[in-house]
């Protein structure tokens, strides 16, 4: 073997310390390559390397462990033994060596189940769905924010909805989960409930204000933030995400009237399908029918607050007789023109507003009586 010399071999017979043999094993590992070995020598130090595994110094299985652990060449069986030896050993393969397969470190993660070894898979460069999977299950919530964090995990949206039913109330798994390159828009919807809920919390135990204006607050900034993640979703990611919002309760009028004073016209027919029980094709040719009568109709049958009718109708034709031009500010912009539209309309049934604000204007829209706004 061109790595080992003469003399590492009768040093090692002369001084088998542990020393020795770990200097030997480090040595070997370090030259255990094509470009060094033969195949017949690649073979030999494979079986030499299954021997040393078992030896019992820990630091000449250290060792091999630092000096194998990107080696494609590893042997499979001695990739697994260091992946189950004491910490010390086992972490370095467990965080790089690519000799472990999937169900490798799905069983390693399930039967060891030790912080470490979990952080240590957590980090590593690729983490394929079902690793990541097993890791939410059994992982606490350090290494499950390690694993969020990490750019080259593959975590599946159930996943992702178990680590919010685990920990979407903690701010250390909240920040990565928020920040990952690809969130699916079920899982935002839901984060940004947990966030509100501890807003909530936070306002009543630190700020004088009662429970019903808590949560009022808390109800704003929920459908705020679930209308602008709702943006530029596609139409399953949009089906998806109003399902979700159905079956928790949480698609009302003011999010429908809400989405489309600032825009969203997707979403808004997807919530209107939603919650009247139809297609959402159907509900598209209701919703903008000319005379608006389709909109009367599906509006009822959705059984949605007839007060919110005039805003609905004057957004609506805001939408149709306007495109965005591209330019700077052209969300807010467009969603400026339809509030101001809506305004004026419910300017000319006699109610009065004195503020443009869209918080304010959903607000007012919300109190007034279906009977000062009825619509024949």
């Amino acid at each position: 073997m061109a790595g080992l010399s003469i003399e590492d071999v009768n040093r090692l017979a002369q001084d088998p310390s542990p020393a020795t043999r770990a200097g030997t094993a480090a040595k070997l590992a370090q030259q255990f390559s094509t470009a060094h070995f033969t195949e017949g020598e690649l073979k030999l130090a494979e079986q030499i390397f299954r021997v040393m595994v078992r030896d019992a110094e820990v630091r000449v299985r250290e060792a091999l462990s630092a000096n194998l652990k990107h080696n494609p060449l590893l042997p499979h069986d001695v990739a697994m033994a260091l992946a189950k030896d004491v910490d010390s050993v086992a972490l370095p393969v467990l965080s790089a060596s690519e000799v472990l397969t999937t169900e490798d470190l799905v069983q390693i993660v399930r039967s060891q189940n030790s912080p470490q070894r979990l952080d240590a898979i957590a980090g590593r460069r690729e983490v394929a769905a079902p690793v990541s999977a097993a890791i939410v299950d059994v992982g606490n919530e350090n290494v499950v924010a390690k694993l969020l964090a990490n750019p080259g995990a593959e975590i599946a949206e159930p996943t992702l909805h178990k680590v919010v039913d685990k920990f979407g109330h903690s701010e250390a798994i909240q920040n990565p989960l928020v920040h990952r390159q690809v969130l699916p828009v079920t899982v935002a919807e839901r984060l940004v409930t947990h966030v509100a809920e501890h807003l909530r919390a936070h306002l009543l135990s630190n700020h004088k204000i009662s429970a019903d204006l808590a949560l009022d607050i808390v109800l704003q900034s929920r459908e705020r933030a679930t209308v602008g993640i709702a943006m530029g979703v596609s139409e399953a990611g949009l089906a998806a995400l109003v399902g979700q919002l159905k079956e928790g309760k949480r698609l009302t009028g003011s999010l429908a009237l809400r989405a489309i004073c600032m825009g969203n016209t997707r979403f808004f027919e997807h919530a209107v399908a939603a919650l009247a029980g139809i297609p959402v094709g159907n509900a598209r040719v209701l919703i903008h029918d000319p005379g608006h009568r389709g909109l009367v109709t599906v509006w009822a049958k959705a059984k949605l607050p007839e007060s919110y009718l005039p805003a609905v109708k004057a957004a609506l034709d805001v939408v149709a007789q306007t495109e965005l031009d591209g330019l700077e500010l052209d969300p807010e912009r467009y969603s400026r023109r339809i509030i101001e539209r809506v305004l004026t309309q419910y300017e000319t049934l006699g109610v009065e507003f004195n503020d443009d604000d869209l918080e304010y204007l959903l607000a007012k829209v919300h109190q007034l009586p279906a009977a000062s706004v009825s619509v024949h």
